[in-house]
């Protein structure tokens, strides 16, 4: 009994004497002359893991056709159910796609399209500088992701070459 209200007394001295304040002013002060850790963002970029999930892309092989045969593992094994795919059969016998969309307002970055993948051909890049300003700028059509893709194809061959040794 005498433990409770010996403990309420406490506490009303130290909200008396605002030690809760002064604990925080304390921390300020020992932390006002030690070197700032700010960020300034646009100039100066913060250091990126060799594995961030990006903005996606799709990938061509060197003589310019695109690499995705259709085979749809990509759009099954989306958690999400952000990608959508529609194929047709070609005249050589091949698959190629005719629509191929992720939107990037359901995907949750979570890399299961690119490891799916058979060809490599849907990719993560490491562009995380995007924005939409409708709901239908994030949806990333095929011609969008190839150009993506064509853009950033140096990053990303080197990227699998530092990364080939964990696949």
């Amino acid at each position: 009994m005498f433990a409770g209200i010996a403990m309420k007394i406490r506490s009303g001295i130290s909200t008396l004497l605002l030690l809760e304040l002064l604990k925080g002013m304390r921390l300020t002060l020992s932390q006002m002359f030690r070197p700032k850790v700010t960020v300034r963002y646009p100039e100066e970029k913060t250091p990126q893991s060799p594995r961030f999930r990006g903005l996606h892309a799709l990938r061509r092989y060197p003589n310019g056709e695109e690499r995705c045969i259709a085979c749809k593992l990509c759009e099954v094994v989306c958690p999400a159910v952000a990608i959508t795919i529609d194929s047709e059969q070609r005249a050589d016998g091949s698959r190629r796609t005719t629509r191929y969309d992720i939107d990037l307002g359901k995907c949750i970055f979570c890399g299961f399209c690119e490891e799916s993948c058979p060809v490599d051909a849907v990719v993560e890049t490491h562009i995380f500088e995007y924005h939409g300003e409708q709901r239908g700028d994030l949806i990333m059509n095929k011609e969008k992701l190839l150009a993506v893709g064509d853009r950033a194809e140096p990053e990303i061959a080197a990227a699998r070459a530092r990364d080939s040794r964990y696949r």
